[in-house]
């Protein structure tokens, strides 16, 4: 998906450790940290392919598996109900603007239905302002109309520009 790992070297690393261990990892300490998750017992996430090309990556995981969104003012919980957060969403550079996310999204539910005992999904995409585009620093948590063409439901907007959406399995 990119030398880089998304974003500054995040390799999706951001919402799970403190913002001094993400800088002081930043490139290839958090891409290492990212390939100990995926060797472990639970996925950190899932990659997207089209025919053989991975195309698209999306980070999941219980919210008690990022403990930066925790301490977050932002993105304090909606409720008590469990959730998997969806927290980084990366459509590869030469496949954007193909209109790929929603699908990449229902996919990604799809996938979660029948792995993941929790039933809700929960996202918190970025809403840029009318006429306005996403920087990389916010668009890694996805675009908020790409999540509700795929069928989430705002359940909040703690800020102006960032909704918090869900989506309950079947």
């Amino acid at each position: 998906m990119g030398a880089r790992g998304g974003a500054r070297g995040c390799w999706c690393m951001h919402w799970r450790l403190c913002i001094t261990e993400w800088v002081d990892n930043k490139g290839e300490g958090n891409k290492a940290a990212m390939r100990a998750l995926a060797e472990g017992d639970r996925s950190p996430g899932v990659v997207g392919y089209l025919d053989t090309e991975p195309v698209a990556w999306c980070a999941f995981g219980d919210r008690s598996d990022f403990p930066r969104m925790q301490r977050s003012t932002l993105l304090q919980p909606v409720d008590d109900e469990p959730v998997i957060s969806l927290t980084c969403l990366l459509i590869k550079k030469s496949h954007r603007s193909e209109g790929l996310l929603p699908a990449w999204i229902t996919a990604v539910c799809d996938h979660l239905a029948e792995t993941s005992r929790t039933r809700t999904v929960e996202a918190y995409p970025v809403e840029p302002s009318h006429g306005r585009k996403a920087g990389p620093d916010t668009a890694m948590t996805g675009i908020d109309s790409a999540f509700t063409a795929a069928g989430l439901t705002k359940v909040a907007r703690p800020k102006r520009d960032r909704p918090v959406l869900r989506y309950h399995l079947p």
